[in-house]
């Protein structure tokens, strides 16, 4: 049974408190089949991974609510954009429901955005990459309108260092995803080779040893199993999924290129 059958039918036989809790209280209101208190509850160690699949569920659209709104209105593209990580994501239309209301609340005013981010912090341990995959669906629905606008970079930089991210991953992170959708890729012929380069965050003048390092680390980063043990809800993997064919769709054209040239 997955993390979101067992939170409605009140069987998770713990409490998602704190202020993820609470937001999770707000926007499902009395159709949780448990209270959901503002408090932290030490959560039995076999339920740790569907708390932190939990945490990550709402976390992610509360604050993608939050980072539209920062620049003084949302957005038809954002909001499109919202849809579209749920059609990612490949959650059921209960789940569309609530996480629309996740990301209302998160345009709301006083969302408290550091403690969410902290707490989320501690429900992911040390799982960077399961982080690392958070702040970057936040970073492309800023890119939704064609652009992170001043206010939302000044917000997405404040996730970053709250997960523990210098401001230069936060930089490189951003360059990537902007280069990555100003191109819409072309799926019969794959990426072009400057799309490619891009991807994989290197230079088309990198050595291949600098080439393949870059490959296995974003690989490393993205892979859906690493990112499922660490607690990426089982309905969000598709996401994943797409990332690696995305990064090995790049690392094969480069190679080829490599070897014609």
């Amino acid at each position: 049974m997955s993390w979101w059958a067992t939170l409605l039918g009140g069987t998770l036989g713990f409490v998602i408190g704190g202020p993820i809790g609470a937001l999770l209280g707000a926007a499902l209101g009395q159709s949780v089949g448990f209270a959901l208190r503002g408090v932290e509850v030490q959560a039995p160690d076999d339920a740790g991974r569907e708390r932190t699949q939990v945490a990550f569920f709402t976390a992610t659209f509360g604050v993608m609510g939050h980072v539209a709104k920062a620049d003084g209105r949302v957005s038809p593209d954002e909001i499109g954009l919202a849809n579209r990580v749920m059609d990612h994501f490949g959650i059921n239309e209960d789940q569309r429901r609530a996480a629309r209301a996740i990301f209302n609340e998160g345009k709301a005013p006083g969302f408290p955005l550091d403690a969410v981010l902290d707490q989320l912090r501690r429900e992911c341990g040390r799982a960077t990459n399961l982080l690392r995959l958070f702040l970057e669906i936040q970073v492309q629905a800023a890119w939704a309108d064609g652009g992170v606008h001043a206010e939302e970079r000044r917000v997405l930089k404040r996730v970053a260092s709250r997960l523990g991210f210098p401001d230069d991953a936060y930089i490189e992170l951003e360059r990537l995803v902007g280069s990555g959708t100003a191109t819409p890729p072309d799926t019969e012929a794959g990426p072009s080779l400057a799309d490619a380069y891009a991807t994989l965050g290197v230079a088309s003048d990198a050595t291949d040893a600098e080439v393949k390092r870059a490959y296995r680390r974003l690989m490393s980063r993205h892979h859906p199993d690493k990112l499922a043990a660490s607690g990426l809800p089982e309905e969000m993997m598709r996401a994943a999924t797409e990332r690696t064919q995305q990064i090995k769709a790049a690392w094969d054209r480069v190679r080829s290129a490599r070897a014609d040239g």
